[in-house]
């Protein structure tokens, strides 16, 4: 969003109004339905200070509060809002009670607004997009396939299934994370215990020893200085960093986009993301293709669903190359995403006539990769956790038994 001054006529005083729109056209639409008076020009202006520093405020707080639909109290409204909608009850009524008798107060104030969006002419999907941080991108994918289509019950019905089996892939996640998570926590407080508590014990008599100490000791020493006296600044400063990072990362796209690529090259993390993305965007693709969506527009709107932005980058080319008239599978293959015995398929599923089963067998096969890897998780992460802890236990004796085998030494030598 850009930011605008409008000069404005009032009462015989010329004013200027700052407002934030796409482009100069929006700019100028926005200023003669919300702006009263005779609109004299509108140009694109530097932002002031203040009100960059009131915005930030505003969204740092709001990106803070903001609050997901937990994924149990959306995958029952949407399975209630399918069969309602089977049934034959209006889109607007199926909302509104939803929302009255949710318990999730996020899930009814979404649903809540989405009734009265509705009211006023807007599509389901069009309303849902105000909303992607708490339903998320799938979502809207799926209820678009649906109003396309003219079958949104069978939509929302798929869209429950597979909101099922990303909650299942995470408690599944999450049950692999708990062993070395505990583990690792478990060090952090024994660790932070020794240096707040032992470690100033040790450090009193090397002082009184007044002579060089060692490397080991003397990291050990900073960091119970550090800790000592800047521990509550340091959790401060963490806090910041985070809701800044969050803030910056959820305003500024290159910001996001660098994070994305990091995270493609994190170990073990890159291909969670990768096989989970992709599993998703050839099962939504595949179900679009079965139900007679163009392949480009299929295209479009599976790929509207992807968070990490450089992924998504790539699977726009392939659009691009559908578009010119390239076939699906060179789209694909030019990514270098996909195997080559993924695009083979591709390719016989095109020649066939049966892209959209070829295609779900895709998705079928990616989502295995991801099963596999979140089931090898824990034997993943033992040797990053192992190195850790015998990284911490090595500091801790090197640093305190150093200096006393010295000391030891050179009572020897006299």
């Amino acid at each position: 969003m850009k930011y605008y001054l409008a000069t404005v006529l009032t009462k015989g005083k010329k004013e200027e109004i700052g407002l934030y729109a796409q482009d100069r056209k929006d700019a100028n639409n926005q200023a003669k339905l919300k702006i009263n008076g005779i609109i004299i020009k509108v140009v694109e202006a530097q932002e002031p200070l203040d009100v960059q520093f009131k915005r930030f405020k505003a969204n740092l707080f709001k990106n803070v509060q903001k609050k997901k639909i937990k994924p149990d109290a959306l995958i029952a409204a949407i399975r209630q809002l399918a069969v309602m909608t089977n049934a034959g009850i209006s889109i607007h009524d199926s909302l509104h009670e939803i929302a009255v008798s949710s318990e999730d107060t996020t899930l009814n104030t979404v649903f809540q607004k989405l009734a009265d969006d509705i009211n006023s002419g807007l599509s389901l999907s069009a309303s849902l997009e105000n909303f992607e941080f708490e339903v998320g991108n799938l979502t809207i994918a799926m209820v678009k396939l649906g109003e396309k289509t003219g079958n949104l019950d069978e939509s929302l019905y798929a869209l429950a299934d597979m909101l099922e089996e990303i909650r299942a892939n995470f408690i599944k996640f999450k049950k692999a994370m708990a062993y070395p998570r505990n583990v690792m926590i478990a060090m952090a407080v024994a660790f932070t215990v020794l240096i707040s508590f032992v470690v100033p014990k040790f450090k009193a008599m090397f002082e009184k020893l007044n002579v060089d100490l060692p490397l080991p000791t003397q990291i050990l020493l900073t960091l119970e200085y550090v800790f000592n006296n800047y521990g509550p600044y340091l959790i401060a400063f963490l806090v910041i960093f985070f809701m800044v990072f969050k803030y910056l990362v959820t305003n500024y796209k290159h910001i996001r986009r660098g994070w994305h690529k990091l995270l493609l090259k994190t170990y073990l993390i890159g291909n969670i993301i990768k096989f989970s993305t992709l599993s998703r965007f050839t099962l939504v693709f595949s179900e679009l293709i079965r139900a007679g969506i163009p392949i480009a527009e299929a295209l479009d709107t599976a790929i509207a669903m992807i968070d990490n932005l450089p992924l998504k980058s790539q699977l726009q080319s392939v659009r691009i190359t559908v578009e010119k008239g390239g076939t699906l599978n060179k789209g694909l293959d030019d990514t270098d995403l996909f195997e080559n015995m993924i695009i083979q398929m591709v390719r016989a599923g095109e020649d066939s006539g049966t892209l959209d089963t070829m295609i779900k067998k895709v998705a079928e096969y990616y989502k295995m990769k991801f099963d596999a890897i979140i089931d090898g998780l824990s034997e993943a992460i033992e040797p990053i956790m192992l190195f850790i802890i015998a990284a911490l236990v090595i500091l801790l004796a090197l640093g305190i038994f150093l200096p006393m085998w010295d000391l030891g030494s050179a009572i020897n030598g006299k």
